[in-house]
C-alpha cells in the first residue's frame, strides 16, 4: 500500500460517493456538513489528511492532527472493503507511516458508541478504551469512545 498527501480528485470521492450500510451510514460525510466541507476543501484539509492506495486505487484516508505528544487519528476505509477482514492491515499501514513521519507518544482516536466491531480492532491492535464521552457529529450529540495507544 501507498500513502500520499489526498488529492482533490480522491477528497471528492470520498465526500460524494461513499455511501456506507446503515448503521455504518452515520459516516458518510454527506450527513456532516462540517466534515464534508472540511474533506472537499484543500485549504480546510491542509496537509492533515492521506490517501492510502492498494494497487493504484483508492483505498482509504485518514487525517492526523498531533501536538508532539499526541496524534489523534481519524480515518475511513472505502465502503466495499469494510467487513471483510481488512481493518488489520489497513490499519497497520497506517500506524507504520504515522510511527517513522509524524513521531508522538500516543495515538489517540475517537470511535462511534454503536461501532463495535471497530472497537474490537482496535483493542486487538493494543488500543485501549479511556473514555465515553457525548460529541457534536452529524448535526447532533452522540456517544462516542475514545481510545488510546502507546508508541513504542
Amino acid at each position: 500500500m501507498k500513502i500520499e498527501l489526498l488529492s482533490q480528485e480522491h477528497a471528492m470521492e470520498i465526500a460524494n460517493h461513499w455511501h456506507y450500510p446503515a448503521p455504518y451510514d452515520f459516516y458518510d460525510l454527506e450527513n456532516d456538513l462540517e466534515d464534508y466541507q472540511e474533506m472537499v476543501n484543500s485549504d480546510l484539509r491542509g496537509d492533515n489528511y492521506y490517501q492510502v492506495l492498494r494497487d493504484g486505487k483508492l483505498y482509504g484516508y485518514f487525517t492526523v492532527n498531533t501536538d508532539g505528544a499526541v496524534l489523534e487519528l481519524g480515518l475511513g476505509m472505502k465502503p466495499e472493503y469494510c467487513g471483510k477482514g481488512e481493518g488489520k492491515a489497513f490499519m497497520q499501514v497506517i500506524l507504520d507511516y504515522c510511527s517513522i513521519h509524524i513521531p508522538s507518544k500516543v495515538v489517540s482516536l475517537s470511535v462511534a458508541d454503536f461501532n463495535a466491531r471497530a472497537q474490537q480492532l482496535y483493542l486487538n491492535m493494543g488500543f485501549e478504551f479511556v473514555q465515553r464521552v457525548p460529541m457534536e457529529s452529524n448535526g447532533g450529540i452522540h456517544l462516542f469512545v475514545k481510545m488510546k495507544k502507546e508508541l513504542e
